[in-house]
C-alpha cells in the first residue's frame, strides 16, 4: 500500500516543473509533495505545521519515500510551494480528480447495473480566501473559482482570479480543464454568459444557468412567456410542472417549477437566438415559511413567509422534477465545499499569502478534502477525520488509497 501511494503521487505529479535550481535540490520534489499532502490531511494549516508533521513521522515516511536529505525544513516547503507553478499544479490535480471520478462512476455503475444513468451535476462557484491579503505588498485576498461534482462529492478543479479579473473570464478557463461531457454544469446568474454556455456545449456538456437582469432582453422575454402561461390557466404552452415541499431547520419550503421545452416558442424569442443549444426555459417559485412563527410575529402575520421567483435557461431537455433536483444540488457547493473549507480547514483564517503559496495551499486543501470525503468507514466529520489521520498511520493510509486510482 505504501509503495502504491508513492508511485501514484509520482505518476500524477511527475509533470510538475521543479522551481529550484539544480544545486539546491537536497530533497526530491515528489517527497516534498507527498509529505505535504499527508500533513494537510492530518491537520497542518501552514508550512511550520507541515514540517513538524514530517519530522514527527520521519521513520514512517522513510518506509516508502527516498528522503535523500531527510525531512525538509519549514522554509524549504515554503520556498518550493511559493515558487511552484500553480497552473501546472492545478492541471495535475485535475487529472487525478478526473481519474478518481471515472473510477467512482465505474464502481457505482457496477454496484447498480439496473439503474438508469442520471447526468452528474457539476456546480461552479467562487470563494474568497479572506486573510490571504498582504497590505504591505498591496495585494488583495485571492479569489478562487471551484468546480464541485455533486454526486461523487469531489472538488474537480479551481482557478484563481487575477487582481482585476472577473469570474466571467475565469469560468471558461476552468471549464477548459474539466471533463464535462455528459454532465449538467450549473452556474449562478453572474456567469450566465454566451461564451460560457458555448464552452460547455463545445465540450459536449449541458448547462443550466440562472437568469437575471444582467441578461435583460432574455430575462424579460422569458418572464413574459411564463406570465402568458399563467394568464392562460397554464394551457397556452406545452410544459412540465413539479412541486416539492421540504421541512428543515424549522422552515417549510415549497418549490413549484415550470419548464417550457417547446422549440417552436423558444425560437420565437429574439434574445434566445444567441444562446447555443437553448432547449428549456424554466421558472421556479419558492415559498419559505417559518414553523410556529405566528406567535412571534403577531403584529405582522405575513412576516414569517418569504417568496422568490427565479428563472433559468438550459441546453438539456429536462422535466420539472429533474430541474428542482439539479437546482438544489447546485447549492451543495456552499454547504459541502465552501463551508467545510472554512470550518474544518479554517481556510479564511489562513495567512499563507506569498507569491503562489496561497493558491497552491488551496489546492492541497482540496486534495485533502477529496480524500477525506471518499473515506466512509468511520462516522466522523471532516475535522475529526483529520485528527484521526494525524494519530493513526493506518487510517492515513486508508485515506490515501484513492491516490492509487
Amino acid at each position: 500500500m505504501d509503495d502504491d501511494i508513492a508511485i501514484s503521487i509520482s505518476r500524477y505529479f511527475e509533470p510538475l516543473p521543479d522551481p529550484r535550481i539544480d544545486r539546491t535540490r537536497r530533497h526530491k520534489l515528489a517527497d516534498i509533495v507527498t509529505i505535504t499532502i499527508c500533513a494537510v490531511i492530518a491537520g497542518a494549516d501552514d508550512w511550520e505545521a507541515v514540517a513538524s508533521f514530517g519530522r514527527a513521522n520521519e521513520e514512517w515516511f522513510g518506509t516508502f519515500l527516498e528522503l535523500p536529505g531527510g525531512i525538509p525544513a519549514h522554509d524549504t516547503f515554503w520556498r518550493v510551494f511559493r515558487a511552484l507553478d500553480s497552473t501546472s499544479f492545478e492541471l495535475c490535480f485535475s487529472e487525478w480528480t478526473s481519474a478518481l471520478r471515472r473510477h467512482l462512476a465505474s464502481v457505482a455503475s457496477e454496484a447498480n447495473p439496473g439503474e438508469a444513468s442520471v447526468p452528474e451535476v457539476i456546480a461552479i462557484d467562487g470563494k474568497q480566501v479572506r486573510r490571504s491579503h498582504d497590505r504591505c505588498m498591496g495585494s488583495s485576498a485571492i479569489h478562487l473559482v471551484s468546480a464541485w461534482a455533486t454526486q461523487s462529492g469531489l472538488v474537480l478543479g479551481q482557478v484563481k482570479l487575477d487582481a482585476k479579473e472577473s469570474e466571467i473570464v475565469a469560468v471558461p478557463e476552468l471549464l477548459q480543464q474539466l471533463h464535462v461531457a455528459g454532465v449538467i454544469v450549473t452556474l449562478d446568474a453572474l456567469n450566465c454568459q454566451v461564451r460560457t454556455a458555448q464552452t460547455i456545449v463545445d465540450k459536449r456538456g449541458d448547462y443550466l444557468l440562472a437568469l437575471k437582469e444582467n441578461q435583460p432582453a432574455l430575462h424579460e422575454e422569458v418572464a413574459l412567456l411564463f406570465d402568458d402561461l399563467a394568464a392562460s390557466g397554464f394551457s397556452a404552452y406545452e410544459h412540465s410542472f413539479s412541486q416539492t415541499v421540504t421541512s428543515w431547520h424549522g422552515r417549510i419550503e415549497t418549490r413549484r417549477c415550470w419548464v417550457i421545452s417547446d422549440k417552436t416558442w423558444i425560437d420565437r424569442l429574439p434574445a434566445a437566438q444567441r444562446w447555443p443549444k437553448l432547449t428549456a426555459l424554466i421558472k421556479i417559485e419558492s415559498q419559505r415559511r417559518i414553523k410556529n412563527a405566528a406567535a412571534a410575529t403577531a403584529n405582522d402575520p405575513a412576516a414569517h413567509v418569504s417568496r422568490e421567483t427565479r428563472y433559468y435557461i438550459a441546453s438539456a431537455d429536462l422535466d420539472a422534477a429533474t430541474v428542482i433536483a439539479i437546482t438544489r444540488a447546485h447549492w451543495e457547493i456552499e454547504n459541502s465545499l465552501h463551508w467545510i473549507l472554512d470550518m474544518a480547514f479554517r481556510e479564511d483564517d489562513s495567512r499563507v499569502r506569498k507569491d503562489n503559496g496561497a493558491e497552491n495551499f488551496a489546492i492541497l486543501r482540496r486534495i485533502a478534502l477529496n480524500l477525506i470525503k471518499q473515506e466512509k468507514s468511520v462516522k466522523l466529520g471532516v475535522k475529526n477525520k483529520r485528527l484521526k489521520a494525524g494519530w493513526d498511520h493506518n487510517y492515513l493510509l486508508l485515506l490515501l488509497r484513492n491516490l492509487t486510482m
